[in-house]
């Protein structure tokens, strides 16, 4: 058994849950990087696009269950938190989802078994193909078991995001809404490098840069508010 194989296996018994169809694993830990065209290999792409929905399911469900009381604004920003691609990552990093993935030599070389994009992107892959091969049920328990930790936090004290915490600045100084525009966007498609300029009338623009439109939004009403108040 190579590495990758033993750290395929290693990981299954990680997460409390053997893989009927191995098919499934093998294109969950599969990165774009590693299915160029002429390879057999199938990317997790689609798998991260379901993932995301099944994660955000569970992780919904999980919060109206604990704290039914809560406003939507509020289950809104804990299930941010729960389901961000930090988070993610850093769920996969404690599983040790790392060694298991199936890059290219100049994407492994390069420290793609540690970028928090493609562990977050890979996790949600893997949330899928549990989803796909044991069910609901089945995703539900290993939600449950990865994001107890992450799901402790989230049910503290939360801070607003930047996005949020500017535009409520913005109304309390009675001015218009921030407005966002996509600067530039570069970098592999599967993995992007975003610029965002976000601006508020009278005031200057301020830009941000992050591997995702939102991120990048957010690094950039954070730089506007350090700006314009230097103690957010």
């Amino acid at each position: 058994m190579n590495s990758r194989a033993a750290a395929m296996t290693a990981l299954q018994d990680r997460i409390g849950y053997a893989f009927g169809d191995r098919d499934l694993l093998e294109r969950a830990l599969t990165h774009a990087s590693a299915a160029r065209p002429g390879s057999r290999a199938v990317d997790n792409e689609i798998l991260e696009f379901l993932g995301d929905r099944v994660l955000g399911l569970l992780a919904a469900e999980a919060l109206v269950e604990t704290n039914p009381s809560w406003r939507e604004g509020e289950l809104s920003r804990r299930h941010a938190a729960l389901v961000s691609g930090k988070s993610c990552a850093t769920i996969a990093r404690a599983l040790k989802l790392g060694p298991a993935l199936r890059l290219a030599g100049g994407t492994s070389r390069q420290g793609g078994r540690d970028n928090d994009r493609i562990l977050g992107d890979a996790m949600e892959a893997l949330m899928a193909a549990v989803y796909l091969d044991g069910g609901q049920e089945a995703a539900r328990v290993l939600f449950t078991s990865a994001w107890r930790d992450v799901m402790r936090e989230a049910l503290g004290e939360q801070p607003k995001d930047a996005k949020t915490d500017l535009q409520e600045w913005a109304m309390a100084q009675g001015l218009a809404l921030p407005v966002y525009t996509v600067v530039t966007r570069s970098g592999a498609p599967h993995d992007p490098v975003f610029t965002v300029s976000v601006e508020i009338a009278g005031y200057p623009a301020a830009s941000g840069v992050g591997p995702s439109l939102r991120s990048a939004q957010t690094a950039a009403a954070q730089a506007l508010l350090q700006r314009e108040r230097p103690s957010a």
